[in-house]
């Protein structure tokens, strides 16, 4: 199957299914922060991200929000190259990250966006570079505001952060083999990744429609820098509890429910910071 016509497949599913198949925060989530952002532009902006996504199989926010993750499958020197993108963590502990530090070269989270935005908005730079960076900066804020992608401990986010998840919600494919008898075998940035938002069951346009009910706050969403949303996130990891005691690893639907509101609302705020980025760098 060519490139294009997979990219159209997975999106029409994304469309039409019930969240309990494999979208993760990097399919479900990221295609949510999207969808709701582009809601949210103003004329100028939403028609120059028209432009700059002409002939992108969903030339949409949501169409391609999960590209940059895609890539680990459709270009994976280029996923190498820029894997570091997707995460910052505080190594001196604590969440006042020193981007000298935390961020060598710019490849983290925080430095990721603000080289993708000054790409975006450079309108002497191709428009194949523009395009890339629109798509980088719609997943890299979507990233940084999952508290499991910017946090201050030392097991990869929560990747070695071992889970029994009791669930009825099905894996994704490459994870079946750990699902058994109703009980997957996963880790905690996972559970965030997937299962908290996919506990919702719901289509991604129900899912959107029902996040855009709650209120959207333009002045809100327009202070702080990427760098301030990155330790807002790395705090309500301690502040929300979202990590179990060390020595309960098991998990069902009760840590999902507590957690959905927080997820939701990260995913909410993570919108309306993106459509405000667009606003500015598009839309003046």
């Amino acid at each position: 199957m060519s490139r294009i016509l997979r990219s159209c497949f997975v999106i029409c599913l994304l469309c039409v299914l019930p969240v309990t198949a494999a979208w993760a925060w990097g399919a479900l989530g990221h295609a949510l922060v999207g969808e709701l952002a582009q809601r949210h532009l103003n004329p100028k902006a939403r028609a120059e991200v028209s432009r700059l996504l002409a002939g992108e199989p969903n030339p949409s926010l949501a169409g391609v929000a999960s590209w940059a993750d895609d890539l680990r499958n459709d270009d994976p020197p280029r996923f190498k190259e820029t894997q570091r993108w997707h995460y910052i963590n505080a190594k001196g502990g604590g969440c006042d990250f020193d981007l000298a530090r935390d961020c060598p070269d710019g490849n983290c989270v925080v430095g990721a966006i603000n080289k993708q935005l000054a790409i975006l908005g450079d309108r002497s730079q191709p428009l194949e570079a523009r395009r890339d960076a629109l798509k980088f900066v719609v997943h890299l804020v979507g990233d940084e505001h999952q508290p499991m992608h910017a946090g201050n401990r030392t097991d990869s986010g929560g990747n070695r952060f071992q889970i029994s998840l009791r669930t009825p919600i099905a894996p994704e494919a490459y994870a079946q083999k750990s699902y058994v008898d109703g009980v997957m075998g996963t880790n905690l940035h996972s559970v965030w990744d997937y299962y908290i938002l996919a506990s919702r069951k719901l289509k991604l346009l129900d899912y959107a429609k029902l996040l855009d009910k709650q209120a959207w706050d333009p002045a809100s969403a327009a202070t702080g820098t990427p760098l301030n949303w990155a330790e807002e996130s790395c705090t309500l990891i301690d502040a929300k509890g979202i990590y179990p005691p060390e020595d309960q690893h098991k998990m069902d639907h009760t840590y999902l429910d507590q957690m959905r509101p927080l997820a939701e609302a990260r995913v909410h705020v993570a919108a309306e910071r993106l459509a405000n980025l667009l606003n500015q760098t598009l839309g003046q």
